[in-house]
């Protein structure tokens, strides 16, 4: 019986990504599949990413999962589909050193622990179940020895969360909704990588970073049986819309880019509000934000800057350029000040957009100038704004092979400082 304390674990890490063609309401909500299609770019996981361990052992009574080091109950649906897909497609699993050999039928009585960390927060519309469902997916796979065929990947984290499908890839994802009632064909396909257009920037501005009052789940179900105009949306202007994007996407044209993404973000929020009970994601700040985008696109007479907003207040904008984007943190850091007089906390990700700037103290912040379209500067919005994130496009799911990223001590096989 001494042989069989071992543990075997395997790391991964994986990004999240923001809908520029947006997933609102599903046709089948056990299987969760879309109403229509749905198209993402992923943001670099080096600034908003879920790493997540899993460890199996003969020695583990049960499966138990720890969420940024809190023990979550793992007896919902969604995750309960995602082990048991990824169990029917385990392969014989050996580690020579360690001397395991586990064969294809042990996955089925193996229990497993998985400890999962977000680098940004939960629930508060930065699509955090996309990055957490995607990499749970994507590691038990890698522990399980499941063939690495990315589509069928996209389908089994499909079923833990609709976006999810689309952080399987790095770059833009298109998550094709299918036809078929088992969900057998809505699954999400790469259309670029990521270095397709490194030119993008995109700047996050975390306005609230509580949850949300009204889940996505619940929010799209109240949608689908109440909104009219959700209808419209799905069978008309969404498919033109998405051949419209891939066609932008493909040509590196920012200013369709642009067009298509605020405009489909907008019909998103309005599809909320046409919701009974009306559903309310945004917030004054929002506005105001997107107020400041729309002026300056007008002004320029072409768009510079593109915003989207998921389900909750958080701007994600995204810039044709670093020199807009420096352009555009100027415009943010006039109108939103820091709270305290800390910049180190207020801007995360890649600081170096600050430079770019020509900001490097709070000092500079309260010396910028109001912007030339700006028509009635001297509004400051302080402490609107909790704080920033810099990213750009990024890659897909990876394995971390270094061991100081695993979340479980491999001596206890529990979640590490719990």
């Amino acid at each position: 019986m001494v042989e069989a304390q071992w543990v075997l674990m395997a790391t991964g890490r994986s990004p999240t990504n923001i809908a520029v063609i947006k997933y609102w309401g599903k046709r089948d909500e056990a299987l969760i599949l879309p109403v229509n299609d749905s198209i993402s770019v992923t943001l670099d996981p080096d600034h908003l990413s879920a790493t997540t361990t899993v460890a199996a052992s003969p020695s583990f009574p049960s499966d138990r999962m720890w969420l940024n080091g809190k023990e979550i109950e793992l007896s919902g649906g969604r995750f309960q589909s995602c082990l048991r897909e990824n169990r029917k497609r385990a392969r014989d699993v050996e580690d020579k050193k360690k001397g395991i050999k586990i064969k294809k039928e042990d996955w089925e009585k193996l229990h497993v622990h998985i400890a999962s960390y977000n680098n940004f927060p939960t629930a508060a519309g930065l699509a955090s179940s996309a990055a957490g469902f995607a990499c749970l997916v994507f590691t038990l796979g890698k522990l399980m020895n499941v063939n690495e065929d990315y589509g069928e990947l996209s389908s089994i984290a499909r079923q833990g969360s609709g976006s999810a499908c689309r952080s399987i890839y790095g770059g833009f994802v298109k998550w094709c909704m299918g036809k078929n009632d088992d969900g057998s064909d809505s699954m999400a396909v790469q259309l670029v990588d990521e270095s397709h257009w490194d030119d993008l920037v995109i700047i996050i501005a975390v306005v609230s970073s509580k949850q949300k009052e009204t889940s996505s789940t619940s929010g799209m179900r109240d949608t689908v049986e109440t909104s009219p105009l959700l209808q419209y949306r799905a069978q008309t202007v969404v498919p033109s819309r998405i051949l419209k994007m891939e066609e932008a996407i493909k040509n590196r044209d920012f200013e369709s880019f642009a067009r298509l993404t605020c405009a489909d973000s907008n019909q998103f929020h309005a599809v909320c509000l046409d919701t009974s009970p009306p559903i309310f994601y945004m917030s004054d700040t929002s506005h105001r934000i997107i107020s400041l985008v729309e002026k300056w696109n007008h002004a320029e007479g072409t768009p510079q800057v593109a915003y989207t907003f998921d389900a909750g207040p958080n701007a994600v904008l995204i810039a044709r350029n670093r020199k807009t984007a420096a352009l555009l943190l100027q415009r943010l850091l006039y109108c939103f000040p820091p709270q305290d007089n800390d910049l180190e906390s207020y801007m995360l990700g890649d600081k170096s957009i600050l430079s770019d700037a020509g900001v490097q103290s709070v000092a500079d912040v309260e010396a910028l100038a109001a912007p030339p379209e700006m028509k009635t500067p001297g509004q400051k919005f302080k402490g609107d704004v909790s704080y920033f994130i810099c990213s750009r496009p990024g890659a897909g799911p990876k394995v971390l092979t270094d061991e100081s990223h695993a979340l479980i001590d491999s001596a206890t096989g529990l979640a590490k400082g719990v």
